[in-house]
């Protein structure tokens, strides 16, 4: 269930989903609905792994989806959802080469951008993950974890072991 997944980089909180996982993330960018985190942690545990174990795949889905959090957040907050300011451009979608935002981050960093063939072979939640993790307005901790997590680099230190 790649639509659950949850990364080893998310250790971190993922007993009590306190922060918005990243498969959750991108049902929220499929669904069109912009989701704070003081909303998010007044939804009930079971509401947050509701939310991160169905479906927001298909059409059907993302519509059922969408409701289903539409409805949450006004019970849990008296809020009413909000809509995102403009539709994600879906480039996780799309394999083939990593889109420059991703190559030229992972350069910011010091470490080689994933190939045109190591991105295709990514999942989606993945490649939206990398994405994701390129923002500007974004905690960007993550983004180096993930590449390893996802077999695009090494890590720092089993390189510098393997180099002494």
């Amino acid at each position: 269930m790649d639509h659950a997944r949850l990364f080893a980089f998310e250790a971190d909180f993922v007993a009590t989903l306190r922060c918005i996982p990243m498969a959750v993330r991108m049902k929220l960018d499929r669904s069109g609905i912009k989701l704070t985190l003081r909303q998010w942690s007044r939804f009930t545990l079971e509401d947050r792994h509701i939310l991160l174990t169905s479906p927001c795949d298909m059409p059907h889905e993302v519509g059922l989806y969408r409701a289903k959090l539409v409805w949450l957040v006004a019970l849990r907050s008296g809020e009413e959802a909000k809509a995102l300011a403009e539709a994600p451009v879906a480039l996780w979608e799309a394999a083939g080469a990593p889109p420059p935002v991703v190559a030229d981050y992972a350069r910011v960093i010091g470490v080689e951008p994933p190939t045109a063939r190591a991105w295709t072979g990514l999942s989606e939640l993945e490649r939206f993950t990398l994405i994701k993790l390129t923002r500007d307005n974004h905690d960007n901790v993550n983004f180096l974890p993930a590449m390893v997590e996802f077999g695009l680099v090494q890590s720092p230190a089993r390189e510098a072991a393997q180099t002494a």
